[in-house]
């Protein structure tokens, strides 16, 4: 191996070298140096890859499976000699191709043991071209294939497990490519995304992730909930009007839409088939169905924040990964074109972050923001204050109202205004924006965000109370379906109003902004609203399916024609955000959003309802029992009579049932959060403090250039004969070697081209 400063030598004498000319001697020798050099760079390259690797595969390795790679090294010469040789290398000293040559053997030893997904892992990052990438990987395969009569056989149950193994990643594989092959709108995604950015996306991946947990929800309940009862259901002998549509009720109340029309008897077709106790499967679906969304939302923001917030990728934003690297898979010339503008946009993302990261205000600028982000406080509280005191009135005369006018039209009337006012308030509130100007997109989003969820989540709260202290205790027939009626129009009144702000509202708004105020341009679109909306619709959704079973059907129907209708508009009636961020931690805030307050506010009222509320007495599957919850306390009464399930009931009293099991569990939650918690930040101060060291590793080579600049200057000054001597060898070389005088001030260019990158 070279010593640095031997390459430090070779590498100036290259620079110095002219270029184009190969007929002098000097050339050859030079481009012989030039090989040695960068044979010895990728060498050395390839041994830091491979030498951690190594250390741990032969280590691992017996005697008596270690003693093949003898013979191999000798079979391996021949092939090498054939396959390695560049014809770089051809006139350079024996030390160079032996050299080689060894290098490449262990290299290749070292790949052969590895595994099939280790080893084009290990072979990618090469520093090799594609075509020296593939002549390794069929020499690897090659020999290997050589040596495996060479191996001893393993024995059947590493064998059996190796098979499994191939098998569960095959499959996997395998599953990996259908889900993503029968994912919806993949195309119509990544068109959103070159145009509008990744901002504007997250909307859409919310939209698409909500309407396949949705998918989910109604699977579950269809298949366990509704499909039973259909088969012991009765003909439905009310007349069809169209007006259940929207109400939801007459016809539609006597149907498996609503809770009250389950039966509370244990279905069974024949004497010898099977009984279906019709409560148990209720609650249960139920139950499960939730604790699956809970593990799923919790899934889903632990990947969220790890690929946004923990992989130290999010430090360098991925410029390396934007610039440098191409699929070369992507041939079509739509897709390449697509794929360019997501580049494009991505970049310009990432620069406009790093602007806003620098940019810095004077601390007049910070006082008036925290003025106005104070009074549009106090201002937003207040609306939001206001709106609540409105619905609660209006929901607690709202029975009166019915009683006076029993019409299909007045039962919308508290449906209507709850939807106005989230149709309203919310515009309101993106106008603060004018005054509050926030330093970067993402910070108002977030702000406008938490005072959207917490109007919307206020008026649920206050519909809830009306719905469970004042509906459910009035003594109403089948009070649950009244519920599920209520949900049912305010779910679809939400629906109504978003599909008419998007057609209407949005379009006229583009008219206006087009030909009678071109000042106001296109308007861009506002995130954090339409994100609100559709985490009000997916709380009234859990809420309603304690009461509405077939309620996710709904939802899934309303979002598939939202999004068609979001993206028709987007494509229309929107520009491109004019500040570009990067949104890759939306997802992230959008989910935790969905589970607080949403999810969990949703669990304490179901809980409520079921531990604390009596069911009415003439529908529905718990109808004459003391309390929801009853059913499951005299299955558990059951099942301590039968031997065969005591462990079922010792399960439930001792871990389901009691309170110090679920304190123990919260309390090693938060020890293992708290120590995952810490474990993520010295993680992030290792990967800043390493960063900082390339940062400072840079400025070194940077310094250590311009001292030997500062030196050739000064030998140049002290002898200023060599320089005339140097103008008459040039003189007589003739114009054929003027290259070389040309290319003496190369060191200097690259510096100055490096001191302005880095002032960029």
């Amino acid at each position: 191996m070279l010593s640095e400063g031997q390459v430090n030598e070779i590498i100036i004498e290259i620079e110095n070298a002219p270029s184009g000319v190969q007929s002098h001697s000097s050339s050859n020798q030079t481009s012989q140096e030039k090989t040695l050099v960068d044979s010895s760079f990728s060498i050395a390259s390839s041994i830091s890859d491979i030498d951690a690797r190594d250390s741990q595969i032969f280590s691992k390795r017996n005697d008596k499976k270690g003693n093949w790679l003898l013979p191999f090294s000798t079979s391996l010469n021949e092939s090498l000699s054939q396959t390695l040789h560049s014809p770089e290398c051809m006139g350079v000293d024996t030390p160079c191709t032996s050299y080689e040559t060894i290098q490449a053997q262990k290299l290749i030893a070292s790949l052969i043991p590895m595994t099939s997904r280790d080893r084009i892992k290990a072979i990618r990052n090469q520093p090799r071209t594609m075509e020296e990438k593939r002549t390794l990987r069929k020499i690897v395969d090659k020999e290997k294939s050589k040596q495996s009569h060479r191996i001893l056989e393993l024995d059947c149950c590493a064998q059996c497990l190796n098979s499994v193994l191939r098998a569960y990643r095959r499959s996997k594989n395998s599953l990996s490519e259908f889900l993503s092959y029968i994912s919806p709108w993949q195309k119509t995604l990544k068109v959103i995304g070159g145009k509008f950015g990744t901002s504007v996306l997250s909307y859409f991946n919310f939209l698409r992730w909500l309407l396949k947990f949705n998918i989910f929800s109604f699977i579950v309940n269809f298949s366990f909930i509704v499909i039973p009862q259909l088969t012991v259901a009765e003909r439905n002998t009310l007349q069809f009007t169209g007006w259940e549509i929207l109400t939801g009720t007459d016809y539609f109340r006597d149907t498996v839409m609503f809770y009250g029309f389950y039966t509370n008897s244990t279905i069974q077709h024949g004497s010898s088939g099977a009984a279906y106790n019709m409560q148990l499967a209720y609650i249960f679906t139920i139950g499960v169905s939730f604790v699956i969304c809970f593990f799923s939302l919790l899934f889903s923001m632990a990947k969220y924040f790890r690929n946004n917030f923990i992989n130290p990728h999010i430090y360098s934003r991925g410029i390396a990964k934007l610039i440098f690297c191409w699929d070369f898979t992507v041939t079509h010339e739509r897709a390449v074109k697509l794929k360019q503008k997501n580049l494009s946009t991505e970049i310009r993302e990432n620069l406009s972050e790093i602007c806003q990261e620098n940019a810095k205000s004077t601390f007049s600028q910070q006082l008036t923001r925290f003025s106005a982000h104070m009074a549009t406080l106090i201002v937003s509280t207040g609306v939001a204050i206001a709106c609540c005191v409105a619905v609660y009135y209006l929901a607690e005369h709202n029975s009166e109202f019915l009683r006076k006018h029993p019409n299909h039209g007045a039962v919308l009337l508290l449906p209507f205004l709850v939807s106005c006012i989230n149709l309203a308030v919310p515009r309101f509130y993106s106008m603060f924006g004018l005054v509050e100007r926030y330093e970067t997109p993402r910070h108002e989003v977030y702000i406008v965000l938490i005072r959207n969820i917490f109007l919307k989540i206020s008026i649920i709260g206050i519909l809830c109370y009306y719905w469970l202290n004042i509906v459910a205790l009035s003594g109403e027939e089948c009070w649950e379906t009244l519920i599920g009626q209520e949900i049912y129009r305010l779910l679809l009144m939400d629906f109504v109003f978003s599909l008419a702000d998007s057609f209407l509202g949005e379009f006229l708004r583009r008219i206006i902004g087009m030909q009678f105020i071109t000042s106001l341009g296109l308007q861009e679109f506002d995130i954090a609203r339409n994100v609100l909306e559709l985490i009000y619709a997916q709380t009234l959704v859990w809420i309603g399916i304690f009461f509405c079973p077939l309620l996710p059907f709904i939802q899934m129907i309303a979002l598939f024609i939202m999004f068609y209708a979001k993206n028709i508009s987007l494509m229309m009636n929107f520009q491109p955000p004019s500040k570009a961020w990067r949104a890759s931690q939306m997802m992230t805030f959008f989910i935790f959003l969905l589970f607080f307050p949403s999810f969990t506010g949703v669990l304490c009222t179901l809980a409520i309802t079921i531990w604390r509320l009596k069911p009415s007495a003439d529908c529905g599957p718990f109808r004459g029992l003391p309390f929801f919850i009853n059913t499951i306390y005299s299955w558990i009464d059951t099942l301590s009579k039968r031997p065969t399930y005591l462990w079922v009931v010792w399960i439930y009293r001792n871990l389901i049932g009691s309170v110090h099991f679920f304190f123990i569990l919260t309390l090693i939650v938060l020890i293992i959060t708290y120590l995952y918690w810490q474990i993520i930040e010295g993680r992030k101060i290792m990967i800043r403090l390493l960063h900082e060291q390339i940062i400072n590793e840079g400025k070194d080579k940077m310094f250590l250039i311009e001292k030997l600049i500062k030196l050739q200057d000064v030998e140049k000054r002290a002898n200023p004969s060599s320089l005339i001597l140097e103008g008459r060898e040039m003189e007589q070389k003739g114009p054929l070697h003027l290259g070389e005088h040309d290319a003496m001030p190369d060191l200097r260019f690259r510096r100055s081209v490096q001191e302005d990158n880095s002032k960029v």
